[in-house]
């Protein structure tokens, strides 16, 4: 009896070392994989060919995408929801396209989007670049694009039943205008085992030039972000926008133009549609942070139709859900506002509605 149990307890204590070696294997491989991309020079795709001249009226789309998969019955594991992956394939497949086509009833002149996947587990590896080319960059519409990668994660192994996996993924800059240059430029992230479920961050700059009235040559900058969210208490964000906000100073000191789209991961209209106690990452901007720039921050919204543009992604979309405002604009005092707005898609695509602003730069 007594050798039937020392053999069973073997049985359990080599079990139990195969999962701790295992355990201890996997998170040596995750802080070893670890890495940041770093500033680079991107490649941009020159096909624009409409010049560019100071007064005439613009129209900029900014869209986080949710990597295909937050249709309205979505809900996130990292925001209270029970979903990793896209529902399928098939379904990926379809929403994208959806997505492609939306982007292309807007007739913009500059298109910005964010979480963009290449190669990820949670999006069947599909490269989602394929479809939002093939539908803004036709031979009848031909325009420059510029794709910039934020993260490449190692494989995280949770949820277990569905493993979200490794992600490669970045953020899409489209124009109607030739971008002459473009660079990722990396923010800061927090430290310590955080990094690990924020990833890495970073904004693209492209540069396009601009003809004044007078003739004189300048340049519109047009900066393209998606600033932390899964961080501790939200502090990070700042910290990154005061990086962003230094460069379009300095790009304004110059002579240039500048305007900056993207998620912020910050309410911009602050309690507007509910209050933000719960949500550390929606916490808005700090406006000391803000006064310090020559920079207006545009918060989209008609105030007779108001549709906010992030749903919390806890579960399936829902009408009284938690929803705010954390995408928009910056945009420096030699640029006129025309309007901005959020369009309404009901969350049927993304977990985030795009937004759009109508603007000119002053001659």
């Amino acid at each position: 009896m007594k050798k039937g149990l020392l053999k069973a307890l073997k049985v359990v204590l080599t079990v139990l070392l195969i999962l701790v070696l295992l355990a201890v294997a996997y998170v040596a491989y995750v802080l070893i994989s670890y890495h940041r991309i770093g500033d680079q020079q991107l490649c941009p795709d020159s096909s624009g060919t409409s010049s560019l001249s100071a007064g005439t009226p613009l129209t900029v789309v900014s869209y986080n995408i949710g990597f295909g998969a937050y249709e309205s019955d979505f809900g996130f594991f990292m925001d209270g929801g029970d979903r990793s992956w896209a529902w399928s394939r098939e379904r990926l497949d379809s929403n994208l396209k959806n997505i492609a086509a939306l982007l292309s009833e807007q007739d913009a002149s500059l298109i910005l989007v964010q979480e963009v996947d290449i190669d990820s587990t949670r999006s069947y590896h599909v490269d989602e670049r394929i479809y939002l080319t093939e539908s803004l960059c036709g031979e009848s519409d031909p325009r420059s694009l510029v794709f910039c990668q934020n993260y490449d994660s190692p494989f995280l192994f949770y949820p277990v039943l569905q493993p979200h996996g490794a992600s490669k993924s970045g953020i899409m800059t489209f124009s109607r205008f030739p971008i002459t240059e473009a660079v990722r430029i990396e923010l800061p992230v927090e430290e310590g085992l955080h990094k690990l479920l924020d990833l890495d961050r970073c904004y693209s700059k492209c540069r396009i030039p601009v003809e004044d009235e007078a003739g004189a040559q300048s340049e519109l900058i047009v900066y393209n972000f998606h600033l932390s969210a899964y961080t501790s208490d939200g502090s990070i964000a700042d910290t990154q926008l005061r990086q962003l906000l230094e460069d379009i100073r300095a790009e304004y000191g110059k002579g240039n133009y500048c305007i900056a789209g993207g998620d912020f991961n910050k309410s911009l209209l602050k309690d507007y549609f509910g209050t933000l106690e719960a949500y550390s990452w929606a916490q808005p901007i700090p406006e000391e942070l803000l006064a310090e720039y020559p920079v207006t921050l545009v918060a989209p919204l008609d105030e007779l139709n108001p549709v906010p543009s992030c749903r919390n992604a806890d579960g399936p979309y829902s009408e009284s859900q938690f929803v705010l405002t954390i995408d928009g604009f910056l945009v420096t005092e030699n640029v006129t506002v025309v309007t901005s707005d959020v369009l309404d898609t009901g969350f049927r695509f993304s977990d985030h509605n795009p937004v759009r602003m109508t603007f000119s730069l002053n001659g």
